[in-house]
């Protein structure tokens, strides 16, 4: 018999609310931090000793975090049960020397990072948001949510190819924004005007980690509202579902695993760096949490051999426009549950065994799943679920949620897949 579900339509309104919250991985972070501390989950510092106390942790380290519930009586070598996912998605980023402009234009220099669907940021009002670092080296959250920015798409009157040759956007010269009026560049403007914004003293900013946002909030669509339309799915839509899932598991008592979520920044471009999957941010915490609770090394063998790990990803649904891109016999659905995305070249981490723990969480949540896989003929992405299996010897399964208009300033999915995934992912942290 399935558990009666956690969470319905409610958990929808939340991540719409969480979306808007998070226009970057530092605030995506803080969001998630929020949540954990109205469940009773308490920060701890990497720079302090660590006790093995009971009860719910995080760590911040920019823009990552990594919790875990340790239940009364966890043993040195209780396995772990990890639900992975990324906080970054592709978009516009502030350069070093940000202020620019050209015949009577004012403009901010950015860089591409990631791989966005570039023309889905033409046109748009865009806010700007991130990190402000200063002199002392403490750090502030910055966001401007409203508009303030704009790449304006050429007309067609002097494009005329555009409807015979298609769009075509050169990363240097075509999306540099505007937002202002002047015909001289004036250093240090745009980090000023932050400045204010922020409510910090003129000139104590003197490192920033900038990026563009789209202003327009989430919205359901359609005409029975059963879509749900909105920013930076890919991937926040697995860190609020792994979010909500920890805090609601974290108060039912006799665990038989410590249940974990780790949110990763920077898997869009590789996952390379203290605060990237690839990384030793998982790692460390594992087993100091092993070695906190009395435990040797072997015990933290004996921990990470039975821990899994499911790397929650968004995924294809399959495009009523191009169902020829997809595989002919996986053609995932929106509302039709989470994804079980498989690779054989290990693209994805899953295995037939991690295959039957998935089906074992999603059968005791009573939630349907999907199997994707990639059209032989096209390359298959990646997530960090390969990266956590070979770094770090953890049994890894790729799962997620099937969206539209991946990669694109504003995402499609369905009204019930995240909290479908939420579901499924509060049965497999109880094990």
């Amino acid at each position: 018999m399935s558990a009666p579900s956690r969470f319905d339509r409610g958990h929808t309104d939340d991540l719409m609310t969480f979306l808007t919250a998070s226009p970057s991985p530092y605030h995506a972070v803080a969001s998630a931090a929020e949540r954990l501390e109205k469940a009773g989950f308490r920060q701890v510092s990497e720079t302090d000793a660590w006790e093995g106390s009971a009860g719910g942790k995080y760590v911040l380290r920019g823009g990552a975090i990594v919790a875990w519930y340790v239940p009364e009586g966890a043993a040195p070598h209780t396995p772990y049960r990890i639900v992975g996912a990324h906080t970054d998605s592709p978009n516009l980023r502030v350069k070093p020397m940000p202020d620019a402009g050209a015949h009577g234009w004012r403009q901010v220099a950015v860089e591409i990072y990631g791989g966005p669907l570039m023309n889905s940021w033409l046109d748009r009002d865009l806010g700007l948001a991130g990190r402000l670092t200063l002199r002392d080296g403490s750090t502030r959250l910055v966001n401007v949510d409203r508009p303030l920015l704009r790449v304006p798409q050429l007309a067609i009157h002097l494009d005329r190819a555009v409807s015979t040759e298609g769009l075509k956007l050169d990363k240097q010269r075509h999306l540099q924004p505007i937002w202002g009026l002047g015909n001289d560049v004036r250093e240090g403007d745009l980090i000023a005007f932050l400045e204010e914004e922020a409510g910090i003293g003129a000139g104590e900013v003197t490192g920033w980690d900038l990026m563009t946002h789209s202003v327009e909030p989430p919205a359901y669509l359609g005409r029975d509202q059963e879509l749900v339309a909105g920013p930076r799915m890919d991937n926040l839509l697995s860190v609020h579902a792994a979010t909500a899932a920890l805090t609601a598991v974290a108060t039912t008592g006799d665990l038989p695993f410590i249940p974990v979520i780790a949110a990763f920044d920077h898997e869009e471009n590789g996952s390379q760096s203290d605060t990237g999957a690839d990384g030793p941010l998982l790692g460390d915490v594992l087993e100091r949490s092993v070695f906190a609770r009395g435990g040797a090394y072997e015990d933290r063998a004996r921990a990470f051999a039975g821990t899994v790990c499911l790397s929650s990803d968004t995924g294809h649904a399959v495009h009523p426009n191009y169902a020829e891109r997809h595989d002919p016999t996986h053609h995932p659905r929106v509302n039709g549950g989470p994804l079980l995305k498989v690779n054989v070249n290990n693209r994805y981490a899953t295995d037939g065994s991690g295959r039957a723990v998935f089906a074992a969480a999603c059968e005791k949540a009573g939630v349907p799943f999907q199997s994707f896989v990639s059209n032989n003929s096209m390359p298959c992405g990646t997530t960090i679920g390969p990266i956590t299996a070979a770094r770090h010897g953890i049994r890894t399964v790729d799962i997620g949620v099937a969206i539209l208009s991946m990669h694109s300033v504003r995402e499609l999915c369905g009204d019930k897949d995240p909290y479908l995934l939420a579901n499924a992912l509060a049965a497999f942290l109880e094990g």
